[in-house]
């Protein structure tokens, strides 16, 4: 399979950069401007406004007390949970998908409907387990109304939680479980089926695309060339990278 060329990494801001949402990035080491304010991390759910600079939290843990109060975004009004994470918080795979639906937004945790269901089905289909193997997260931590796309400033309003987790879980490997994952972490907006089963670079990091769960229970079925078929290969080409990268000398 040939690698494709890398998804931008994130670099240093430069003077007057525009970040992916549009919004303008201050660089602290640009001339004439002052040291960012160290802002106070209880006042992070209120707006969007306020940054998430990297080490704000010590533990993914510390993250399900600001999203359960986050009014960054419109979603923070009509949720019932902020939904963090689940799994393994030292796990060498991270799973992103979009965001919560129904189940998880009552639940408080990602992934546990059917789609989440049939993720965990695919996940030990290669031997991951999803409570030891792998640490799952949304590109979004509350849930949009009836279970629609996020819109970009939702995402943008969440990004800096999800860097923050994927600073904290350190993965060898992210799975970008389906196209708002992508854009979400990438600003890619390429068509999934586009992306899928390739293997790309973001911030030194391997990312792989793949088919969101509920997209394949639309699509049942397992021919060869079908939604199915192609994530079987997909989550083995995964499972493959992993062991290399474990067997792999530190």
């Amino acid at each position: 399979m040939v690698t494709q060329p890398p998804f931008p990494p994130d670099s240093a801001p430069q003077p007057n950069q525009i970040d992916l949402f549009g919004q303008p990035v201050p660089n602290p080491s640009a001339p004439g401007l002052a040291t960012p304010p160290p802002w106070d991390p209880a006042l992070i759910p209120t707006s969007a406004a306020i940054p998430i600079p990297p080490g704000t939290y010590g533990h993914v843990h510390d993250l399900e007390e600001p999203c359960n109060r986050c009014q960054r975004c419109g979603l923070g009004a009509t949720r019932i949970r902020g939904v963090v994470g689940r799994g393994n918080p030292l796990a060498k795979v991270m799973c992103i998908g979009e965001g919560p639906g129904q189940q998880e937004d009552e639940q408080g945790l990602p992934f546990v409907g059917p789609a989440g269901q049939l993720f965990d089905r695919i996940l030990a289909a290669v031997k991951f387990d999803r409570d030891r193997d792998v640490y799952i997260c949304n590109a979004v931590k509350c849930r949009p109304p009836g279970n629609r796309k996020p819109e970009p400033k939702e995402i943008a309003a969440c990004r800096p939680y999800l860097l923050e987790q994927i600073r904290l879980v350190n993965p060898l490997i992210i799975v970008l479980v389906g196209g708002t994952a992508v854009q979400a972490l990438t600003g890619d907006t390429t068509g999934i089926t586009r992306l899928r089963g390739q293997w790309r670079m973001w911030d030194d990091r391997l990312c792989m695309p793949i088919f969101h769960p509920s997209y394949l229970l639309r699509n049942p079925s397992r021919d060869t060339g079908s939604p199915k078929w192609h994530t079987w290969q997909d989550i083995q080409a995964i499972r493959a990278k992993y062991d290399e990268l474990l067997a792999s000398p530190s």
